[in-house]
Formats: structure tokens, sequence, C-alpha cells
């Protein structure tokens, strides 16, 4: 069930990058400027991001490579969870407070 969430996310991610493409600007310029596996360009960092979310979470489903499965998606977690709920930045309280939920939930699992 878990792996769910990380499949479906991931697929429309994948499909639609510019969706979450400018919130990801931030994180993804200065990994790309310091590893060269990450693409330069946002909209492709953020569509392999969601394919490796959707290959990882379906493998973790199917229960093959569990242990390899589960660390591509905490992997894949840093980024999104630093780019998607930037609580700090937040100037009304209500989003503060919803995006710092959503910051923890990712950080738990």
């Amino acid at each position: 069930m878990v792996a769910s969430i990380f499949i479906i996310q991931g697929f429309d991610t994948f499909r639609h990058p510019e969706k979450v493409a400018p919130r990801a600007e931030p994180v993804v310029r200065p990994l790309s400027d310091r590893f060269t596996a990450v693409p330069a360009k946002t909209e492709d960092a953020v569509r392999l991001n969601g394919a490796v979310q959707v290959v990882a979470g379906t493998l973790l489903a199917l229960g093959r490579f569990p242990r390899l499965s589960a660390l591509a998606l905490a992997a894949t977690l840093v980024p999104t969870t630093a780019a998607g709920h930037r609580f700090w930045e937040a100037e009304e309280d209500a989003d503060r407070m919803q995006q710092r939920i959503h910051f923890l939930k990712n950080l738990s699992m």
C-alpha cells in the first residue's frame, strides 16, 4: 500500500513535469551543478525523479528487491520534499502548517 502513492504520483510527475518544475527549480539547479547525473533542465530532472518512483514503487509493491526499492524511493523523497514542501517560505500560517505536515510526513517515510 505504501508503494501506491509513489507509483501514482511518480507517473503523474513523469507525464506532466511542468506541474512541479517551477517549485523544483531551486533544488535542481544546485544539484545539477554539483552532480553530472542530475539533468540540467529542471523538467528532465523532475521526469527522471518520477520515473524512479514508478519503477521503485512497482518493484516494492511486487516484493522484488525491497531494500533497494525502498532506498531508491527514500532517495527520491529528499529532493521532492526539499522542493515541494518549503514550509519555511510560506507566508500564511495555515499554508505553513500544511506544508510542515507534508514535509514531516515525507521525512517519516
